[in-house]
């Protein structure tokens, strides 16, 4: 019995590998798992839940992972630098990582901060609303910065509300604000809700039109602020050169005085609920009371965001006699006193 166990011992013996080769195979192992676990602990994030903090972060304008590894790592929200970069790298994100504040937790892991600066979710956003924008236009705007749902903040256009005089009483559709929201640049926390957005845009028409006096100006100029508001729009709309706005203004005061059609190309834009580059004949048929070539007078109201030098151009029209204009290729007008003096223009400028 005790030589066959001898014999069994070196007959294993045999088959076995010798020990520095199993070495050579447990070494990188153990290597491998000692990096897996420190890559996760460098990956994992800084603090726990029940003591994590909000951090405010800023990543300057087309920063390199690197560097943006560094920012983070010196605010304490990763472990390492050069591993939130080269995991950046390796997942591809190492150039999409967008400029601007955030608002981060150290309680987010590597790969969770990465993925907040990829999507921008920006503690603080700017969007520029342009002036003679719609209340649609400013919606579509806002969507395409992922800061309001569409359909929330149409409906509270409509029937939110806002304790603000020159919008009381006014119809409660889509189109009760229209002319008011204040076309600026503004700064919103994300998150914002749509009410919110909305009477920060409120409250900076007001403050305009109380810096201006507009009512004062508005009724010197025998017209309500609301007559003057919509004047405004129609002047937005029409002028491409600044200069040229009070001219416009004057013509449509000109035109109203003489009982006259506006013929306002802008208005059958938005009877027709777009901006086309050429309004046809048939166009001009459309059934809305906004379309100034079938009715007299203004439009229900504003049919864009007038900006301040349109709000003023409304009150303070240019003297003039001209009743006619028609736009030119550069952008400008060619204006006339009279049909005649209109036609000639229209046939040397829109041929």
């Amino acid at each position: 019995m005790g030589l066959g166990k001898d014999k069994l011992n070196k007959k294993d013996a045999a088959t076995m590998p010798p020990v520095k080769y199993q070495y050579f195979f447990l070494v990188p192992a153990g290597f491998f798992c000692i990096a897996t676990i420190c890559v996760l602990f460098l990956l994992s994030p800084v603090t726990s839940k029940n003591r994590a903090i909000d951090v405010l972060i800023t990543v300057p304008v087309q920063a390199p992972a690197g560097q943006v590894g560094k920012i983070l790592q010196q605010n304490k929200m990763v472990r390492s630098a050069v591993v939130f970069s080269l995991y950046a790298r390796w997942k591809g994100m190492d150039g999409q990582i967008k400029a601007g504040e955030y608002m981060l937790n150290d309680r987010l892991s590597t790969p969770e901060v990465l993925f907040e600066l990829v999507d921008g979710r920006l503690a603080v956003q700017s969007f520029t609303v342009p002036e003679g924008f719609t209340t649609a236009q400013i919606a579509d705007l806002l969507v395409s910065k992922g800061l309001i749902n569409r359909d929330r903040f149409l409906e509270a256009v409509a029937n939110e509300n806002f304790n603000y005089s020159f919008i009381r009483g006014l119809p409660q559709d889509e189109k009760r604000l229209e002319g008011y929201l204040f076309p600026d640049t503004y700064q919103v926390a994300r998150g914002s809700s749509e009410r919110f957005i909305i009477e920060m845009m409120l409250k900076r028409f007001e403050m305009e039109i109380s810096e201006l006096d507009y009512l004062e100006l508005a009724q010197r100029a025998g017209l309500t602020l609301r007559q003057a508001v919509t004047i405004a729009s129609l002047v937005e709309r029409e002028a491409k050169i600044e200069g040229e706005k009070p001219l416009i203004a004057g013509v449509i005061r000109n035109r109203l005085d003489k009982s006259m059609l506006l013929q306002v190309d802008a208005t059958v834009q938005y009877a027709l609920g777009t901006h086309k580059p050429e309004i046809y004949y048939k166009d001009l048929e459309v059934n809305s009371p906004y379309n100034t070539y079938q009715a007299h007078g203004l439009p229900p109201g504003p049919i864009a965001m007038p900006g301040k030098s349109s709000l003023l151009a409304a009150v303070k029209p240019a003297e003039t006699s001209y009743l006619y204009y028609v736009a030119k290729p550069d952008g400008s007008h060619a204006f006339a006193n009279n049909l005649e003096e209109h036609n000639a223009n229209r046939e040397r400028y829109l041929q």
